[in-house]
């Protein structure tokens, strides 16, 4: 017996799909724009560690915003999905697939370095063995190490980006500005990820452009979702 579908407006599915993204972008962007940021100072282990160990419940906050941010975007890749398949289901597929492998699956298991960042200063009497200045330097390796897996992630996010700003110029479902504020924003992703393994030292000015990118590309994405909606009347999920 065929099962019944339940239509949903275009409108509904946009809002929901942008609201979450929206969530994503705020959650995500507090963890590493913010908390990260305030503990981190490259290459000085002493001081980062004080910062961890000073702000040790931002810290932890930090990792739980991520990981929100992170099942909210296996959300929102679905949704991505669902909403772009009608103009290349293939296509939409590859975006979403590539979507998972980069937050809800490299991001979520890249915690694990914030987590133990933190974990090798608690002070557990089995790490008694270690002088503190070398569980410091253990603690900004897993700091280095969570930064250096999230641009493994960004690799994965940079095409993903590329994809969708094709399939959103394709369907146009939305002013094509979006879709090309999407696609450069991918290729900002990549830069940054490729940029930072091959050419160590710009690293500043690579996050920048990424931040830049990313404010137009996805943030003006997510509001035009959530603000305007759809064109079409309805939508079956």
């Amino acid at each position: 017996m065929k099962h019944r579908e339940f239509p949903l407006t275009n409108k509904g599915m946009f809002r929901v799909t942008g609201i979450l993204y929206l969530l994503v972008i705020v959650l995500a962007g507090f963890s590493q724009g913010f908390v990260r940021t305030t503990v981190m100072v490259p290459g000085d282990a002493m001081e980062t560690s004080a910062r961890i160990l000073t702000h040790s419940g931002l810290f932890r906050w930090g990792l739980v915003t991520d990981l929100a941010a992170f099942i909210l975007d296996a959300v929102v890749s679905v949704l991505l999905y669902q909403l772009l398949k009608p103009f290349g289901k293939t296509l939409a597929m590859i975006s979403s697939a590539l979507r998972l492998l980069a937050h809800p699956a490299i991001g979520a298991v890249n915690l694990l370095n914030h987590y133990l960042a933190g974990y090798v200063l608690s002070g557990a009497p089995f790490l008694s063995v270690f002088e503190p200045e070398q569980l410091q330097s253990l603690s900004l390796l897993f700091m280095d190490t969570h930064r250096n897996g999230y641009l493994l992630a960004g690799g994965f996010f940079g095409v993903h980006c590329l994809l969708l700003g094709i399939l959103l110029v394709q369907s146009r479902l939305m002013p094509q500005f979006f879709g090309i504020a999407i696609l450069v924003a991918g290729l900002a992703y990549l830069l940054e990820t490729f940029g930072d393994f091959l050419m160590p030292g710009h690293e500043e000015t690579l996050a920048w452009i990424v931040g830049l990118s990313a404010a137009i590309g996805e943030v003006g994405f997510t509001l035009y979702l959530i603000i305007r909606g759809a064109r079409h009347s309805f939508f079956n999920l």
